[in-house]
């Protein structure tokens, strides 16, 4: 599955659930439709299938998968349910929920064995040139101290990074979104190159969340223009 740029991300974690997860769910997919923008949206595993039959626009992703095939394995998130659900991306080795370099390589061949899409997350330059190693769809560069606290990682950050996996692998697409709060910190990620960008807190601390999605797409929209 091939993913449009730039990209969206809305990433709930588990903030919401149920209803309230649907809800913004809907509200983000009325916004792909209008916008005709790349948008992934998160969900608790137990809400991958009733979001992804209510909505026909939206890229709906789990937060985590664990790379066992059909059979033994109590407790564990079995691919294949994900996609049966459908799940047609995965995040991985988020900093809340990382992963040994091990599990994460047979991770993304058990996603890559599904068709679907892998996002894996990386905390430094460094940690990012190597994820690449690993051949995911697309790689979040976010450093972990600026999740969630309002603050994006500098221009030499986002160039840097985006200049290092581009040179690694030009076909991995980079989002850049730790601390990304406003339409502006959107424009200003878009604008230096990156191919994605998305959030939680950006989001749902807003006065108006469903209304910041619409705020960010537009700004996704302008920075495409003002790159040429």
């Amino acid at each position: 599955m091939k993913v449009r740029t730039p990209f969206l991300v809305v990433n709930p974690k588990s903030y919401l659930y149920g209803e309230k997860s649907l809800d913004l769910a809907l509200a983000a997919d009325k916004v792909a439709k209008e916008t005709g923008i790349e948008m992934f949206f998160t969900c608790p595993f137990t809400d991958i299938r009733y979001i992804s039959e209510r909505t026909n626009h939206l890229i709906v992703t789990a937060q985590h998968m664990d790379p066992l095939k059909p059979g033994r394995g109590m407790g564990h998130i079995l691919p294949e349910s994900l996609k049966e659900a459908g799940a047609e991306a995965v995040f991985l080795n988020h900093a809340e929920n990382p992963m040994t370099v091990e599990k994460l390589s047979k991770t993304i061949e058990r996603a890559h064995e599904l068709d679907m899409i892998t996002i894996v997350c990386a905390d430094s330059v460094f940690e990012a040139a190597a994820v690449c190693k690993l051949n995911p769809d697309i790689v979040l560069a976010e450093p972990t101290d600026l999740i969630g606290t309002g603050k994006t990682a500098g221009k030499g950050y986002v160039v840097e990074t985006i200049s290092k996996i581009r040179e690694i692998n030009p076909d991995i697409l980079v989002m850049i979104a730790s601390g990304v709060t406003t339409a502006d910190d959107v424009y200003k990620v878009i604008k230096l190159g990156a191919d994605g960008t998305g959030g939680t807190s950006g989001i749902l601390k807003a006065p108006d969340p469903k209304k910041r999605i619409v705020e960010w797409a537009e700004a996704v929209k302008k920075a495409v223009k003002d790159r040429k």
